[in-house]
Formats: C-alpha cells, sequence, structure tokens
C-alpha cells in the first residue's frame, strides 16, 4: 500500500480571490484528500505593497505523491487558475499553493516569517 503522507498547503490569491480561492479548493480535493481546511481572511501584502489584500488559508491534505509529485500538481492548478509567473514573486496572482509542512517537517519558511501562516496551521493541527 502507498504510504499516505500528511500535507499542509497554503493557499492565497488577490485577483479575484474568492473566485479563485474557491476553485484551487475545488480542484485540490479532486486530486487529493483534503482533511482540515482553515479559516481564509484577509491579509496585507507583505513584501511589493502595491497591490490588493490576500485571501489566505490552508488546508491538511493526505496524498501518496511524493513533495515534489505534489509541487507538480500544484503548479498544474495553478496555471489552470491563471497563475502568470513574473519577475515579481511577491506581485499580484490568481492564486499561489505552497507546501507549507510536509509529513510534520517545515519546508517553507514563509511559515516562519509569517503570523498568519502559523495561525491558521495552529487552527487545523
Amino acid at each position: 500500500m502507498m504510504a499516505n503522507h500528511r500535507v499542509i498547503i497554503s493557499i492565497g490569491s488577490n485577483i479575484d480571490p474568492e473566485k479563485n480561492v474557491k476553485r484551487a479548493l475545488q480542484r485540490l480535493e479532486q486530486i487529493v484528500e483534503v482533511r482540515r481546511k482553515s479559516t481564509f481572511t484577509y491579509t496585507k501584502p507583505l513584501v511589493f505593497k502595491d497591490q490588493p489584500e490576500f485571501l489566505n488559508g490552508v488546508v491538511l491534505v493526505e496524498t501518496s505523491w511524493d513533495k515534489e509529485e505534489l509541487d507538480q500538481q500544484l503548479k498544474v492548478i495553478e496555471k489552470e487558475t491563471g497563475r502568470i509567473r513574473t519577475l515579481n514573486k511577491n506581485g499580484p496572482r490568481t492564486i499561489d499553493l505552497d507546501i507549507i509542512i510536509f509529513d510534520g517537517k517545515v519546508v517553507d519558511n514563509d511559515y516562519y516569517e509569517r503570523e498568519f501562516l502559523r495561525q491558521f496551521v495552529k487552527e487545523i493541527t
């Protein structure tokens, strides 16, 4: 039997955020087992400040994919949702999906740099 990995994925958007977060959640539910969802709240942009607020939250999922395979699937969902990667990686985006914690190990430094992420994780763990 395939090992099930427990993963926390952050979800954020500031271009038509309500629609794009909902769409990303629906797509995630088609490819992984979504176990829990945090509340989703608006947060101010941190690095590039001249843009709308982000709608952010996290989900706890289970999957048999390893970290690299899951990351590739998240990039597919981002592309389907209209994500265009620009030179300004902190600029506005339709959707941003990042693996934050994989099997209990923090794998994205944003976890340490963003208080709201730690709060979301605490809420669902």
